[in-house]
């Protein structure tokens, strides 16, 4: 194999031994298991949302923080997060992360209050923060390059995207045959099962010099949570709105704020050298607009199922069982695949089957079956598991062993800042043209049975709003194709990465 370039005896010397000769199937478990209890959280509290609603009384509005509070924390520490493992040990890093995860919860599921929930998932999104990046890291650091290291990314993307999808499925039975405090408890065992096993399975290894860039993670961490929140205030208290406006420009502030803290700081969280690398920075643009089509779908056709079609909560999560099967059969098809063709061949169909699902999607109406779904849950999973290798592998290749924590952050951070942005802008578009349409039927005059009337057009009404944003899902997806086109170039991961296999230093 010939590195991309030569890693000097100074580097080697930073990077912590993280190689580990025995246990690589039970370090591959534990990690998958990990990955998958955080993705699985991304959705599987969707569909106990209504049962949430009813017991502790939420708002429509507030009822939004369960996810948001969530998926931003967990975007916007994850640069943060991977950070820590580099410099701390990514083992250890990772039992803290998933420790952190265990408890919040633990308390989750004994929240009594609006505010103890929401704070217990904005810990959780935390501690996902720290473990989902190390988790990669170590993916990177522990396999052989090639074949073996191929095999576990796809293990690993395949946890990742299939989690989404099977939190639906777990959390429909957990709420039909016990309550919605079962969606956090259900973590718990999972979690002391992998805090027991990582001693053994994972390597120690030891963290390199350097400090943390606290400054720019607070910066960076409230500017998306400002303008998440102005998004989602939005619908409610309007555009022109003081606090709406006020929200705005402190995220903007506060972003710049960001990038000028980057740009003076010695050890940055994110050097911007690394964005200069049009391949990478390509790639997390892709998997900024795939995490914001994906999330939203999952999101938008839950709440037609359950509210449109009528479905149960575990009949709604059995129907994207496609998502996940078609994932996973697809991503271990690509890694096989993608050290002889590269990985621009799927970067490119991969987003453009989503756009095609999406598109597909958008048709939905109160009178579709099953079978109207079934169709693009399949392309979509399909596309999905077209791209999640491809991405992975372009995250890791071509750097240094001891950078592997932030490119893998980088690449998470863009999923899932994709996916709370996403999803609060396509949440706010919907309602808008939701009640948009609610007023100007109403402003016809209901007539009689008006009750029944009303029911009819507010679900109407809701329909034609989940339509909009699945075209708009498909709309990013779209451009996900055209970047993937402009900006990424035939790489072979292979032949790309720097990091030297066993005894080959």
């Amino acid at each position: 194999m010939m590195p991309t370039r030569t890693v000097t005896a100074d580097e080697r010397l930073a990077m912590p031994p993280d190689r580990h000769s025995g246990h690589h199937p039970l370090a591959l478990i534990v990690i998958a298991a990990a990955q998958l209890m955080v993705m699985l959280d991304l959705t599987i509290v969707n569909i106990a949302l209504p049962a949430m609603q009813r017991e502790l009384h939420f708002s429509t509005t507030n009822l939004t923080w369960v996810i948001d509070a969530y998926v931003l924390v967990f975007g916007g520490l994850l640069l943060f997060g991977g950070r820590t493992g580099d410099l701390f040990g990514r083992r250890q890093m990772f039992i803290v992360g998933i420790a952190l995860f265990t408890v919040a919860s633990l308390a989750g599921g004994l929240a009594t209050t609006q505010a103890l929930l929401i704070a217990a998932r904005a810990v959780q999104g935390a501690g996902a923060a720290i473990a989902s990046p190390t988790a990669l890291a170590l993916v990177a650091t522990t396999f052989k390059e090639g074949a073996e290291r191929n095999r576990a990314m796809a293990v690993y993307a395949a946890m990742s995207a299939a989690g989404g999808a099977m939190g639906l499925l777990v959390g429909g039975i957990l709420v039909e045959v016990s309550s919605w405090r079962w969606v956090m408890f259900v973590n718990v065992p999972i979690g002391v099962a992998v805090l027991a096993l990582t001693p053994l399975a994972l390597p120690r290894g030891r963290g390199t010099r350097g400090r943390l860039d606290i400054s720019g993670a607070l910066a960076v961490s409230a500017g998306m949570a400002l303008l998440v929140y102005g998004l989602v205030r939005a619908p409610s208290s309007g555009w022109a709105n003081p606090g709406t406006i006020v929200s705005f420009a402190l995220a903007a502030v506060l972003l710049a704020a960001f990038v000028a803290i980057e740009r003076a700081s010695q050890q940055p969280l994110l050097p911007l050298a690394f964005l200069r690398d049009r391949n990478k920075a390509g790639g997390y643009a892709v998997m900024l607009l795939l995490g914001a089509a994906m999330l939203s779908l999952i999101f938008f056709l839950t709440q037609f199922m359950q509210d449109v079609l009528h479905y149960t909560p575990i009949t709604a999560g059995a129907a994207y069982l496609p998502i996940p099967f078609s994932v996973a059969t697809t991503g271990l098809a690509v890694a096989r695949l993608v050290r002889r063709v590269g990985t621009r061949p799927f970067l490119i169909l991969g987003p453009a089957l989503v756009t095609v699902g999406l598109a597909w999607v958008s048709g939905v109406n109160a009178s579709s079956d099953y079978m109207r779904i079934f169709g693009p849950l399949v392309v979509v999973g399909v596309g999905m598991g077209l791209s999640f290798v491809p991405l992975t592998l372009n995250a890791v290749a071509s750097v240094r062993r001891h950078e592997s924590g932030l490119a893998s952050a980088l690449l998470n951070s863009s999923q899932q800042i994709g996916g709370s942005l996403g999803l609060a802008a396509l949440v706010t578009v919907s309602t808008m043209v939701s009640h948009d349409q609610v007023q100007r039927r109403l402003a016809a005059g209901l007539g009689p049975g008006s009750i029944s009337q009303l029911h009819a057009i507010t679900a109407a009404a809701s329909v034609h709003g989940y339509e909009v944003a699945f075209r708009i899902g498909a709309s990013a997806a779209g451009l996900a194709v055209l970047l993937a086109v402009l900006l990424l170039r035939q790489t072979h991961p292979v032949e790309d990465a720097v990091q030297p296999g066993p005894g080959a230093a």
